[in-house]
């Protein structure tokens, strides 16, 4: 779980999606909260804190996107199907592909495997 955060490849779960989500949230807490901590230190205009805010807020928005891509590849479906409005509830809960497609092995499967070749190593 949390493999390359900030690449486009491969599939997550849905707990992986939930808890980036979580963290997304709380990435954005922060991104306000050192804007205001920085304006309030140089005491800048609107303009200023406005660009502030979104190199604090680049990063949390790059992961999120990422995050959204890979969990609609574990639907099977290109990122971009993330641009679609409300699609975010379906990726929630949507039960991903069985087995592998074209965006690589099923994340449930892949630790079924380690798991088994855990036990299988150990006897």
């Amino acid at each position: 779980m949390f493999k390359n955060l900030f690449t486009y490849e491969g599939r997550i779960r849905r707990t992986e999606y939930g808890l980036s989500l979580i963290f997304s949230a709380i990435g954005y807490c922060i991104a306000i909260f050192l804007t205001t901590l920085s304006v309030n230190l140089i005491e800048t205009d609107a303009t200023g804190m406005s660009l502030l805010f979104w190199v604090f807020l680049l990063p949390v928005f790059y992961f999120n996107v990422a995050q959204n891509t890979k969990r609609c590849h574990d639907l099977g479906h290109t990122g971009w199907y993330q641009l679609i409005p409300f699609y975010g509830f379906w990726l929630l809960f949507a039960e991903g592909q069985e087995g592998v497609n074209e965006y690589g092995q099923n994340p449930k499967e892949i630790h079924r495997y380690e798991a088994l070749s855990e036990i299988r190593s150990a006897s």
